[in-house]
């Protein structure tokens, strides 16, 4: 049992307060996951500049990971605008130009890599949302859109690199949070490794990131790629997907796992429980609806529509 969490703020306001939105809602569906806390987090895009994050660790390791992630940028003559190091992650703001996938492959040799995006910075670390925001300061985060995941672990590790969202390593801005299990992971897993992709981890989540990156990557829209993500993933699942100027939804037939919307002119929210969706409105009765099973949807910002 997982908890997962997504908002878009449809007037695309670089500056909606996303980070205090999706504390309080994934602080209200903590129960369901106390293990591990996600957010990926978007922004107004800086054009010609990528934002990496890595998972270090602490101490003199992370300090050596660091010196190992900077050398491997300057092999790739990526010049190093900001950086920060909090936690356990360390994050660079980068001028580059070049080959983002071969970026992406080879600085997974300095370090454990959790995003690349123009836009997104995923930030996880274990405890529950309110433990990540006293580390991270995700409150004061301020952006477009971003989804988030509390995760209760069942098939891995609690650590940080286990914890959700994940992206899908070698594009940009593709994030994915994830409830339930995909039950033919490793067949479309060889499936897409016989394509030259590469996975980090051995969670079927990732796959679902890997498999959409791959639909947008040969021209389909994204919900395109949520209604042949239906057909082809097997298994019980309620998934969140993000992009620079996008959120969407997917939720398996048997609608095992559960989901909760919520829409106005302003916002579209989405969540497992309505207790999250009231977090945003207290002392507001909301009308929302629970997505049917088989279903699909995306929203775009409004810049993108």
């Amino acid at each position: 049992m997982c908890g997962i969490a997504g908002i878009l703020y449809k007037g695309a306001a670089p500056d909606a307060r996303v980070g205090r939105a999706l504390i309080d809602m994934l602080d209200g569906c903590q129960h369901r996951g106390p293990d591990s806390t996600g957010f990926s987090l978007y922004r107004e895009a800086r054009p010609g500049h990528l934002r990496l994050r890595f998972i270090v660790g602490s101490g003199a390791d992370a300090e050596v990971a660091i010196e190992r992630v900077k050398a491997k940028l300057a092999e790739f003559q990526a010049r190093i605008v900001e950086e920060e190091h909090l936690g356990s992650s360390y994050a660079a703001l980068i001028k580059f130009d070049g080959d983002l996938q071969r970026l992406a492959f080879e600085m997974e040799h300095a370090a454990k890599l959790s995003s690349i995006g123009e836009s997104l910075d995923i930030i996880k670390d274990l405890g529950g949302a309110h433990d990540v925001d006293k580390v991270y300061k995700i409150d004061k985060f301020r952006g477009s859109h971003g989804i988030g995941h509390v995760r209760l672990a069942t098939e891995s590790d609690v650590a940080p690199e286990a914890t959700h969202p994940f992206w899908a390593t070698g594009f940009a801005d593709i994030s994915i949070v994830h409830n339930g299990q995909i039950t033919n992971y490793y067949k479309m897993r060889r499936r897409l490794e016989k394509q030259g992709y590469f996975f980090n981890t051995d969670n079927d989540s990732e796959l679902i990131a890997v498999y959409l990156a791959d639909k947008l990557k040969h021209g389909h829209t994204l919900k395109d790629a949520l209604k042949t993500s239906i057909e082809d993933l097997d298994g019980t699942f309620s998934f969140l997907v993000s992009t620079k100027d996008e959120i969407g939804y997917a939720k398996d037939r048997l609608a095992a796992k559960p989901m909760v919307k919520y829409e106005d002119d302003d916002i579209i929210a989405i969540a497992s429980e309505e207790v999250s969706l009231n977090r945003l409105f207290p002392g507001h009765a909301l009308n929302t609806t629970e997505p049917a099973p088989g279903t699909f949807d995306t929203w775009q910002l409004s810049t993108s529509a």
